[in-house]
Parts: C-alpha cells; sequence; structure tokens
C-alpha cells in the first residue's frame, strides 16, 4: 500500500515518475556526469515538485533528498521510507530533520510483527534514529497501525508512519502539489 496508494491519489492529477535503485550503490563513471549532465533526458530536481520515498528497507539517497530541500520542493516519506530523512545533513552540520515533528515505522509495530529487531535487515531501528536526528521530535499514532501524517509547519516536508498512513499522506501530498503550482 505504501506505493498503490499514493499512486491512486496522485496518478489522475499528476505525472508521475517513478524510480528503484534496486539497493546498493549505482556506480557511475564520474567523466559521464561531465559529459551528459546537459541532456534533456537528464533528470534534476527542479523539474519535479515532489520526491516520495515509500517503505522498504533498502539504501536512502540522502543526495536526491537534499536536492530537493534545498531546491524548495517537497520531501514525503512514509513508512521505511523516512530512513531516507535519518541521516541528512544540512551544510551546517545539523540533521535536516533537527526540531520538526517527524514519523515513520514505530518500534511498536516492529514489535507486533513479532520480529526480533535483530533480523530486521537496517542498522538501526527507524523510530530510534529518526527520534535522534529530529532531536526529540518523534511521534506515531495513538495506537500501532493507525494513520499518522504529520505535515512541517514549512509545507515542505510530510511524513507517514505506517502502511495505513500512504494514502492520507498523498491526499496532503496533492494538496501541496496544487497549492505550490
Amino acid at each position: 500500500p505504501e506505493y498503490a496508494h499514493p499512486y491512486e491519489v496522485l496518478a489522475p492529477e499528476t505525472e508521475l515518475v517513478t524510480v528503484s535503485p534496486k539497493g546498493g550503490a549505482t556506480i557511475v563513471d564520474p567523466i559521464s556526469i561531465q559529459l551528459f549532465k546537459d541532456d534533456a533526458y537528464c533528470v534534476e530536481a527542479k523539474e519535479f515538485a515532489a520526491i516520495l520515498y515509500v517503505g522498504g528497507f533498502g539504501p536512502s539517497t540522502y543526495e536526491s533528498v537534499r536536492e530537493f530541500y534545498d531546491a524548495g520542493l517537497i520531501v514525503a516519506t512514509v513508512c521505511h521510507g523516512s530512513i531516507a530523512l535519518a541521516n541528512v545533513k544540512l551544510d551546517d552540520g545539523s540533521y535536516l530533520i533537527v526540531g520538526e515533528k517527524i514519523t515513520g515505522f514505530s518500534n511498536d509495530e516492529v514489535a507486533s510483527y513479532n520480529t526480533n529487531f535483530d533480523e530486521i535487515p537496517v542498522p538501526f531501528h527507524l523510530e530510534d534514529a529518526l527520534e535522534k536526528s529530529s532531536g526529540g521530535n518523534y511521534e506515531q499514532a495513538a495506537a500501532p497501525w493507525e494513520p499518522k501524517v504529520i505535515v512541517s509547519s514549512t509545507k515542505k516536508l510530510i511524513t507517514g508512519e505506517n502502511p495505513a498512513s500512504a494514502k492520507p499522506l498523498a491526499v496532503e501530498l496533492l494538496k501541496l502539489i496544487k497549492a505550490s503550482a
């Protein structure tokens, strides 16, 4: 649902581009980057209104988050996709999400899977990482698996806690995209 529900809300009213890194680092020849960076098919953050990271345990692309954020565009995450925000730092060395209310898959939700934390294929607990990076501003729904969506005061950062949050997050994202058009 983390991808399907936002797709259902956004596709009728926006143009979507879907990408997946398939995990691992992408190796790109630096010379090729220089030679082809101005080609029409090369993509830059400024060509979009927002970026949405959906659930999953794959590696995140901190550079993309920074590029969108620095361009004043909307960064949205849902469920485990919030891992993309955990270690992003600004030029002054502070975390991008410090002082921001933030959410993502909670420790209680992981525990309700009856799964030992050591078995999860991420090197840290998402809630703990977000709590640290945000300066103690992690929030979760009143009960596990209930939807929880947080829109930042700047309207440029939206986070959803779990799969149940995907559709309400997409509704908020669409409102912000339309407002910024």
